[in-house]
C-alpha cells in the first residue's frame, strides 16, 4: 500500500492561499448561505490548495472515532488524518436533518456578484491517504429496500494499491478472501458550489442551481465548472472527495477519500457569460472536449428532461441552431450520462463535443 499521506500543512501546497480543514473552515451536513463567514477571501483568478476530509470513517454509524474505526481495518496509526480526527471529536451534526458530507469553505471570490458566473478550474487533485470506503446504507442507494441484505449498513473499506506504477482501488471477491478486483484511479470533488441566497443553509445532499453535490466523475484534473453566483462573493465550497466513481454511485457511495485539491477561481460577468453560454441555470462542466449541461430533479425522467432542455438552450446560444436542428444534433450525436441517482435529486449530465462545431464557429 502506497504510505504517503498529506495530514494538515504539511506536504506540497501549489496555490497562492491554503484553506485547511479544521472545525473553524468547515461545516458537517450543511453548506454555506449568505450570511454566512468567509474562511478564506481571494481576488479573481488566485488559486486554492484546499484541504478536504471524507465522511466515510467520521460517520456515527462507524463509530465518529476514526483512528478506531481505520485501525480496525488495519491502518496504521500515522496513516489516519488528523484533521479527521479533530473534526468528529470537536463537531457534530443531527443525522435524521442534516447530510453527512464535511464542506470546506466558504471562500469569497472578490467581484463575483448575482447574475454572474463564477468559474472553478480544477488544477491539481492529490490523494491525502491510501484507502477509502465504500458504503451501501439502509433505505439508500438504486435498491433501497433490496440491498443491503442484513440489518446493518455496509461499509466496505478498500485499499489503494500500486499495479505498474498506476494506483488503482481493490476490494475483495469474497469478504476475507485473497483475490481482490482491481479499477483505476479517477479522483474528482463531489461537492463543488456557491452559496444561496437567504438565511438557511441547504441540506449537503441533494444538488442544485447552487451546485453542492453534483457528483460529477468528469470533474477531474483539468476540468472546468461554471456555477450562477447567487451573493455576493459566490461563497465557494468543496467537499465529498472520492478517489473514483461509477456513473449513477448505485450503492449509494462511491470510492470516498480524502484528497487535497488546488482550484483556480474566476468570475465570468454576466454580459460575456450570456454570450459565451446563454442563461446558465444549473452547473455546466468543461471537460476532456466537453461542454456538458446538467439536468436535475427528484423524479430521474424529470431530470432527464431538463438536461435535454438545457444542452439545446446552450447549443442555441453558443452555436445559434434552430431548435429543432439542436434537438436532432443531441439525439445523434450527444450522450446522456446519469451522474447519479442516490442523492434525492437526481442527476443527469450530456457530454455535447465542441469539435463537432468547428466549422459552425461560436455565435
Amino acid at each position: 500500500m502506497p504510505t504517503d499521506v498529506l495530514q494538515p500543512g504539511r506536504g506540497e501546497i501549489a496555490g497562492d492561499h491554503y484553506l485547511p480543514a479544521t472545525p473553524a473552515t468547515v461545516m458537517w451536513g450543511r453548506l454555506p448561505c449568505a450570511q454566512d463567514a468567509a474562511a478564506l477571501t481571494i481576488g479573481p483568478g488566485d488559486t486554492v490548495t484546499i484541504d478536504t476530509v471524507s465522511h466515510e470513517g467520521v460517520l456515527e454509524d462507524q463509530g465518529k472515532d476514526p483512528v478506531a474505526y481505520f485501525t480496525g481495518h488495519g491502518v496504521p496509526r500515522e496513516q489516519i488524518l488528523d484533521d479527521a480526527i479533530e473534526i468528529a471529536a470537536s463537531l457534530s451534526r443531527n443525522p435524521d436533518q442534516d447530510g453527512p458530507h464535511v464542506i470546506t469553505g466558504p471562500i469569497r471570490v472578490e467581484g463575483a456578484m448575482p447574475g454572474d458566473l463564477l468559474r472553478i478550474t480544477v488544477d491539481r487533485l492529490q490523494p491525502r491517504v491510501p484507502y477509502g470506503v465504500i458504503s451501501n446504507r439502509h433505505g439508500k442507494g438504486a435498491l433501497a429496500g433490496e440491498l443491503p441484505r442484513g440489518a446493518g449498513n455496509v461499509s466496505v473499506f478498500c485499499p489503494v494499491a500500486d499495479r505498474d506504477g498506476r494506483l488503482v482501488g481493490t476490494l475483495p471477491v469474497v469478504e476475507g478472501g485473497p483475490r481482490v478486483v482491481a479499477f483505476p484511479l479517477a479522483p474528482f470533488l463531489g461537492t463543488m458550489g456557491v452559496a444561496v441566497a437567504g438565511g438557511e443553509r441547504p441540506h449537503s445532499v441533494p444538488p442544485g442551481r447552487h451546485g453542492g453535490n453534483i457528483d460529477i466523475n468528469l470533474l477531474t484534473e483539468g476540468a472546468v465548472l461554471y456555477l450562477p453566483v447567487q451573493v455576493e462573493g459566490a461563497l465557494a465550497y468543496v467537499g465529498d472527495p472520492h478517489f473514483a466513481q461509477g456513473d449513477g454511485e448505485v450503492a449509494l457511495t462511491a470510492l470516498e477519500a480524502s484528497l487535497r485539491a488546488t482550484l483556480r477561481f474566476d468570475v465570468v460577468p454576466r454580459e460575456e457569460a450570456l454570450t459565451e453560454f446563454g442563461e446558465v441555470l444549473g452547473p455546466l462542466v468543461r471537460a476532456g472536449g466537453y461542454l456538458v449541461p446538467t439536468g436535475m430533479h427528484p423524479d430521474l425522467d424529470e431530470a432527464m428532461r431538463a438536461c435535454v432542455r438545457a444542452a439545446i438552450a446552450l447549443i442555441r446560444a453558443r452555436w445559434g441552431l434552430d431548435e429543432h436542428l439542436a434537438y436532432a444534433y443531441l439525439s445523434a450525436a450527444t450522450d446522456f450520462d446519469i451522474s447519479q441517482v442516490v442523492d434525492i435529486v437526481c442527476g443527469v449530465h450530456a457530454r455535447i463535443r465542441e469539435t463537432d462545431f468547428a466549422e459552425v464557429g461560436d455565435e
